[in-house]
């Protein structure tokens, strides 16, 4: 069985070799790996250090001819991925690779098809105290999205989410910002995918040390959850078509 892990990267070039490493020092035993990087349009000097990279130790760079949206790199590097299970990773050291397998047991052991990291349902190393009212957008946006897909998810907007090949296959991602989060959300539960969440710690960063997400994305993200409220699965996909990855 092989892992794609999944990483859209946009002028990170204070942490892109520091999160590689982490992520290929991670041990999965019995997991074939590969780490799909696509970089959306970086001009701060990433390119450079990601062409080093390229091609040595399972790590493939895509690059994306310009800035085109977290949302548009993660639907280029789902579509190039040749794993049967996928697992999205930020570059911006957030989220701690070591934890993969934590993510990745419920799929492994048979009992999802989909996992998310929550960052609210507590963990032993806790996690860093920052912006509050960024806590307070997420609540909200995850509680809008639980109402539109009928999950009863507590951290819809967190990175680590895994999935099978047979559910990522279907979702035909649209959203090129921070909106995709809830656009997958939306597909998995009329997907009628199995989903977990799992507790994951969080090292949140400041503005200063690089933090990219705004007002306007949670914004963004609320009318992403209306324009897909509606979304139905394919013909025959639906619930155990969509399972057979």
């Amino acid at each position: 069985m092989k892992l794609s892990v999944i990483m859209p990267v946009y002028n990170e070039q204070g942490t892109i070799r520091e999160i590689v490493a982490r992520v290929r020092a991670v041990d999965l035993p019995n997991l074939d790996r590969e780490l799909v990087v696509v970089d959306d349009g970086s001009t701060d000097g990433t390119r450079a250090l990601l062409a080093e990279m390229d091609g040595r130790d399972g790590v493939r760079v895509l690059l994306q001819p310009k800035n085109m949206g977290k949302g548009a790199a993660l639907a280029r590097g789902f579509r190039e991925a040749t794993g049967d299970i996928l697992i999205v990773q930020d570059a911006d050291l957030e989220y701690d690779p070591s934890e993969f397998g934590l993510v990745l047991r419920p799929i492994l052991a048979g009992e999802a098809e989909v996992v998310y990291g929550s960052r609210f349902l507590g963990t032993a190393s806790g996690h860093r105290v920052l912006y509050f009212w960024h806590s307070v957008g997420n609540k909200m946006l995850t509680t809008l999205s639980n109402i539109f897909s009928g999950l009863n998810l507590t951290d819809m907007e967190t990175c680590y989410k895994a999935m099978t090949r047979g559910i990522a296959a279907q979702l035909d991602l649209r959203s090129r910002r921070f909106g995709v989060e809830p656009e997958i959300t939306i597909k998995v539960a009329r997907l009628g995918a199995r989903v977990y969440e799992v507790p994951v710690s969080y090292h949140g960063r400041t503005y200063e040390e690089g933090k990219k997400i705004h007002l306007k994305d949670a914004f963004l993200a609320g009318l992403t959850l209306l324009r897909f409220a509606g979304w139905l699965a394919p013909k025959g996909v639906r619930a155990g078509a969509a399972r057979k990855g």
